[in-house]
């Protein structure tokens, strides 16, 4: 039989007229019944409910669809018209920042706003909350709030004595506000709810991560396999290139083209952003580069086209730099062109340093721009050195960059020596440098030496 049942046979027991050998119910007797029966009514239906929150919550772990079932029962057991659950962070420079905000409203009722202050006042008391006219509460004297809000109902989410967010009540309904019942009933819904929401909250934390990291993975895979296996070997030339990423997954890019049998193009780039999209990034331009290469048109319209084809098939914030020169290995010229990026040496076995800065601005961030070229002799014992700045721009201890001067007297050190020696060497130099500062971004160079 169910349990509404028998407390109504109860109640109709006492109300009936007592046998005449029995002492007679007083009005007074059975109204205390009555209303303990109510008492016992209402705490049946709070714990079925509190029992079917559990159950429901408790076999998930979607954070969102845990809070749209709390709000959703918590909206019913105080009979209001709108419950708002804010999840939020206790830092030091953000004491109540917003990590998740749910919702649920009466369809003819307006979305009301959370206001900072009430939060403020959370985060300072960690206690339940209730203002059956809040536009007049000292508590809140000098705040502005809607003036459909009529009355508001506020418990805190803890877990292990820390806010971790909070459940809104507004306005109850067909009532002048809400009671002493209601606020306890909410309390005991955000008590039995914090620690799931929070440890659903962390499992998506761990899953984001988790999810990062093979993305990491990924683009590293990507990063390894567009970067050249080897140098090409040509009659009378020395080359190497090395990029050492300063974290899993780099910027930087460097590549070796060849065109026909006298004819090799030098690539050095160093793409925006970090991650996936990084190394998505260097595969467009690693494919524009090589697709332009195929092209015979002067060096200068392969980086306008290939600025057009970035720029129309990335995000405007995506951009990358790019050195660009092709090797007439007939008649042993350079011709370069340098799309914003540093500017490589090129030193002359005589003594004399060429810098290489013909060209124009970044990959990706105008849809037209006429870029320049330049065409230099390389001469018998040329070493040309094309770098990255995370090369010149490595730090110290001290803060202090270790710069091009450094960086050119590391090359003169060593010009005589092999090309991956000289790639060796300088980035031994940056390393030694740095000390123990951490490696802040990617190490790229390429070395081409014309033998003496």
């Amino acid at each position: 039989m169910p349990k509404k049942n028998i407390l109504g046979q109860i109640s109709h027991a006492f109300s009936t007229k007592s046998a005449p050998d029995e002492t007679p119910v007083t009005v007074v007797q059975l109204e205390a019944l009555q209303q303990e029966n109510f008492r016992l009514t209402r705490a049946l239906e709070e714990l079925s409910m509190l029992n079917e929150l559990a159950r429901e919550i408790g076999a998930s772990r979607d954070s969102r669809a845990i809070m749209d079932r709390i709000i959703r029962r918590s909206l019913k057991a105080v009979n209001a018209e709108q419950c708002v659950i804010t999840m939020v962070s206790e830092q030091s420079l953000e004491p109540m920042k917003t990590l998740v905000r749910a919702m649920v409203t009466s369809a003819e009722h307006e979305q009301f706003h959370l206001n900072q202050n009430l939060l403020g006042w959370m985060h300072l008391n960690k206690k339940a909350l209730l203002s059956n006219s809040p536009r007049t509460d000292e508590r809140f004297r000098g705040i502005t709030w809607d003036q459909s809000i009529d009355s508001i109902l506020c418990v805190p989410l803890m877990v292990k004595s820390e806010l971790k967010g909070v459940l809104v009540a507004y306005n109850k309904k067909g009532q002048a506000g809400f009671t002493d019942d209601d606020q306890r009933l909410l309390a005991i819904i955000a008590m039995q709810s914090a620690q799931v929401v929070e440890n659903a909250r962390l499992y998506e934390e761990q899953q984001a991560y988790i999810r990062m990291q093979e993305e990491v993975r990924l683009a590293s895979i990507i990063q390894r396999d567009l970067l050249p296996k080897a140098a090409p070997q040509i009659t009378g030339y020395d080359l190497a290139g090395k990029s050492i990423p300063a974290q899993m997954v780099g910027g930087d890019y460097f590549d070796f083209i060849a065109m026909g049998a006298d004819h090799l193009a030098v690539c050095l780039g160093d793409v925006s952003g970090k991650g996936l999209g990084a190394a998505l990034l260097m595969a467009n331009l690693q494919a524009t580069l090589r697709g332009q290469s195929l092209h015979e048109i002067p060096v200068k319209d392969r980086l306008t086209r290939s600025n057009e084809l970035l720029y129309r098939s990335t995000d405007p914030e995506k951009f990358a730099t790019l050195f660009y020169g092709v090797l007439d290995l007939q008649h042993h010229t350079l011709t370069f062109s340098n799309a914003g990026h540093e500017n490589p040496f090129l030193f002359k076995r005589g003594g004399d340093v060429l810098r290489l800065v013909a060209g124009g601005t970044v990959l990706g961030v105008l849809d037209q721009f006429p870029y320049e070229e330049e065409v230099v002799p390389v001469d018998p014992g040329d070493v040309l050195v094309v770098f990255s700045d995370g090369i010149t721009e490595a730090f110290d201890l001290e803060d202090q960059q270790f710069g091009e001067r450094r960086l050119e007297e590391v090359i003169r050190s060593c010009m005589p020596e092999p090309a991956e020696a000289i790639i060796g060497k300088i980035v031994a130099a940056v390393r030694e440098y740095a000390g123990d500062a951490p490696q802040a971004d990617d190490l790229t160079l390429v070395v081409m030496k014309r033998a003496a």
